[in-house]
């Protein structure tokens, strides 16, 4: 190896002038490599920057998106709370006929509040969903139930309220006392206690007193003969 430098330095002996003719251009070239090594080091830094900035945002994306759908499925939830609620409060109504006949006007479809009331329950049971979880990607079907729940409540709370109020100011002295007793009949037939004949002949005579005053619903009708068959079978 010694004697490799040994020609090296007896070149530049001879020849040392050649530092000043080329020493420019070889200090150029050595700061031109490293300006060079210097920019690939920065682009690698900036690129491993933005692939960070990238993860974390994707991570933050995600977190705010379970918080936002956690968000709504909680809205979700209490307008089918208050859905629920309403359906609850007239469901006393419905299933209890000697209830219903104290503020018969909850089942008048002659009154307009009454025929208001049962179109928002309706339109709030077709935008009901089955799914909470539907209603998540869909605001505008959220605001629509959300809405139509609030009109069902308050279109029951008036109802009701005017229903308390009238009792049954709408009829004359006869028809309560037809009501009267329609009543009484009703809580003799929805009494387990009672035999099947006297529950059968007591409903009988109820639904003769109520004929043409009120039409006892459905569900309430079919509970109670119901109620009176199982006695039968028993």
């Amino acid at each position: 190896m010694i004697g490799g430098v040994g020609p090296l330095f007896e070149f530049l002996s001879h020849y040392w002038w050649l530092i000043f003719v080329f020493g420019g251009s070889i200090g150029g070239a050595v700061k031109a490599i490293g300006a060079a090594n210097q920019r690939r080091v920065e682009r690698r830094q900036e690129r491993f920057r933005i692939k960070q900035q990238t993860k974390v945002a994707v991570a933050q994306a995600n977190a705010q998106g379970q918080v936002d759908k956690e968000a709504v499925l909680r809205d979700v939830a209490k307008t089918i709370d208050e859905h629920e609620q309403t359906d609850a409060r007239w469901f006393g109504y419905e299933i209890d006929m000697v209830t219903l006949l104290d503020f018969p006007m909850m089942i008048d479809m002659r009154e307009p509040l009454t025929i208001e009331f049962h179109k928002a329950k309706r339109h709030a049971d077709l935008l009901k969903p089955s799914d909470p979880e539907s209603l998540v990607g869909d605001p505008d079907g959220r605001s629509r139930y959300r809405d139509a729940v609030h009109v069902y409540a308050v279109a029951f709370d008036v109802a009701e309220k005017e229903a308390t109020r009238r009792r049954h100011g709408d009829f004359d002295d006869g028809e309560q006392e037809r009501l009267v007793r329609a009543q009484r009949l009703l809580r003799l037939a929805m009494n387990d206690g009672a035999t099947q004949q006297e529950r059968h002949s007591a409903y009988a005579k109820a639904r003769k007193e109520l004929e043409g005053l009120i039409s006892i619903p459905n569900t309430a009708r079919l509970q109670l003969e119901r109620s009176i068959a199982g006695q039968i079978e028993a």
